[in-house]
């Protein structure tokens, strides 16, 4: 045996060799000093999950986007020298706003100046004129906001530790969260769900008894009670309902009382300004940490504008209450003793929780606002909780399939092409042993369209024997001898394997691609089928070859 046929014997045993290692804890269990641990992912559609569908509050946000949008005009038109001027919200669902001064002329130079590119001018009637969001800065806008959520969401996710979550957007105000092996699934669906919208509102002084008749007026009014509505819903119908007593700019939000379980038990209401302008967008970091009497709260440090916009609104409103709302929920309402200028504020918790209590409270709004701040509320759509034995079932009945395929197939080529179909069945079995301990390596997740591409990526690896076979046949009844059929076969099949291949192999790209969920694990199986089958069935099988032929000094082996 020549040294050149040795290395590369040793090469192609030393990689099914490392191929073992990695193999093994897939199938067996394997004591804690083996040098390999990792093991391939399953997908949701195997071991099971939690399964949800979120509808994200699209047109609230673009609510919050117009009311920002007035705070801006005011402010620039202000720094331009246009006074005078009052900017109403006609139209929040779809960005309509009403500008009133007596200088027109000037207000719309500077929109058209500054907004041409997302305003559209619409009406003018003597003093006042109208202007809408473009179309298509609409549509562009509300993307953003899926776009971002699914971002915001999956950040929060592999903060979580879910191996292989699938989360995409479904139409134009639904999100898909997938995630298979959740073993926590209330925990997992609580950081999901929490909206995480921060923001600091200052207090408007007013009395909780003249708050609580006010809101009773409107429960009243409009037959529905806390405990009836979810209370994001609940706190949208009391600030609509109450939008002729609320001074501009204010909402009624609720703090939950002291030695009570839930806001149902027991809330107090607070009027907020809604023009601070600060939220959790300005956070740097967010972390647990303990207070004096050892409790748990939320440290919070604001980035470098949010400290500086933190410094001004602290400045100017010295003696005034500042609340920190959470999903407009207020967790605290301290007093503003002094400027803070160092962008660091405390969210404190509920004394009547116990400890372990506010600690997991506390670990949760940390996590959720260094994961990021929801760019729109969430509600809960769908869930389903799916059980392993389902999966456990399919993958049986696919291990099965694969199994008697697997024995049919080297069946037949074993009797088609005697010894040497039986070196290119033993290259299979070892082609799909490395699939799988690439897939662990890499930390891959298999799914049951990934089982197809397995089964899929067997069929292509035999069709590349048959068409190496096939020349080699053709080579030996020239009058060849075995040695050099053995090369002209390898070599003349080679161009047909790698276009046939190569044409797989583009295909899986454009699916990885553009596909989602269970069709990427399709093409990351196939993917890695072309990478091995070219390995084994290409590379392995012409060295296993050729070093037995010369083991065997020459002799022919039966084909």
């Amino acid at each position: 045996m020549s040294r050149m046929i040795l290395k590369r014997f040793a090469f192609v045993v030393l990689v099914m060799f490392f191929s073992v290692l990695l193999f093994l804890p897939n199938v067996i269990h394997l004591p804690s000093w083996w040098p390999m641990t990792k093991k391939v992912n399953y997908g949701l559609d195997i071991q099971g999950g939690l399964h949800l569908v979120m509808g994200v509050d699209v047109q609230n946000a673009v609510k919050e986007s117009a009311l920002r949008h007035v705070r801006a005009f005011e402010a620039d038109l202000a720094k331009e020298g246009v006074t005078g001027v009052t900017i109403k919200v006609t139209d929040p669902d779809k960005g309509i706003f009403t500008f009133e001064s007596e200088n027109l002329n000037k207000v719309t130079e500077y929109l058209d100046k500054n907004y041409g590119t997302i305003l559209l001018k619409r009406d003018q009637v003597d003093k006042s004129i109208s202007y809408s969001y473009l179309d298509a800065y609409l549509l562009d806008y509300k993307s953003k906001i899926i776009q971002q959520s699914v971002e915001t969401i999956r950040n929060r996710i592999d903060e979580f530790g879910v191996a292989e979550p699938s989360i995409q957007a479904q139409g134009e105000n639904r999100i898909l969260v997938q995630l298979p092996g959740m073993e926590d699934a209330e925990q997992a669906k609580a950081l999901v769900q929490t909206a995480a919208k921060l923001d600091f509102m200052l207090v408007e002084e007013r009395s909780p008894e003249e708050l609580l008749q006010w809101v009773k007026e409107a429960e009243e009014k409009g037959g529905y009670q806390f405990s009836s509505l979810k209370y994001s819903e609940y706190i949208r119908k009391i600030n609509e309902d109450l939008k002729d007593k609320l001074p501009p700019q204010t909402q009624i939000y609720f703090e939950k009382s002291d030695n009570v379980a839930s806001m149902e038990a027991g809330r107090s209401p607070y009027l907020l300004r809604a023009d601070t302008g600060l939220d959790g967008s300005a956070l740097d970091d967010a972390n647990v940490t303990f207070n004096q009497y050892g409790a748990p709260e939320v440290s919070l440090r604001f980035n470098s504008a949010g400290a500086q916009k933190f410094k001004e609104l602290t400045q100017k409103n010295i003696g005034r209450r500042m609340a920190v709302v959470l999903d407009k929920v207020i967790k605290t309402a301290p007093n503003i003793q002094t400027e803070i200028s160092n962008g660091q504020a405390v969210i404190t918790l509920g004394s009547a929780q116990n400890r372990d209590q506010q600690m997991a409270e506390a670990k949760m709004i940390a996590t959720s606002l260094r994961a990021g701040s929801l760019p729109a509320a969430l509600e809960q759509l769908e869930e389903r909780r799916i059980g392993p034995t389902l999966g456990a079932d399919a993958l049986k009945n696919a291990q099965m399939a694969a199994i008697v395929g697997g024995i049919c197939v080297m069946f037949i080529i074993i009797v088609r092409y005697k010894v040497m179909g039986l070196i290119a069945s033993i290259g299979l079995a070892f082609n799909l042993m490395l699939m799988i301990s690439l897939l662990s390596l890499l930390g891959g997740t298999l799914t049951l369209p990934g089982v197809a591409g397995i089964a899929l990526s067997a069929g292509v690896a035999v069709d590349a024997n048959v068409l190496i076979f096939e020349r080699m046949r053709e080579e030996l009844l020239k009058g060849n001898s075995f040695t050099v059929s053995i090369k002209e076969g390898f070599h003349r099949a080679l161009s047909a394997i790698l276009d046939a291949n190569m044409v797989v192999a583009a295909t899986s790209l454009v699916l990885l691609y553009f596909g989602t969920g269970p069709v990427r694990g399709f093409a990351v199986t196939l993917l890695t089928g072309i990478i091995t089958t070219m390995f084994t069935q290409v590379y392995a099988t012409q060295v296993v070859v050729e070093a037995i032929v010369a083991q065997r000094k020459g002799k022919s082996l039966s084909i």
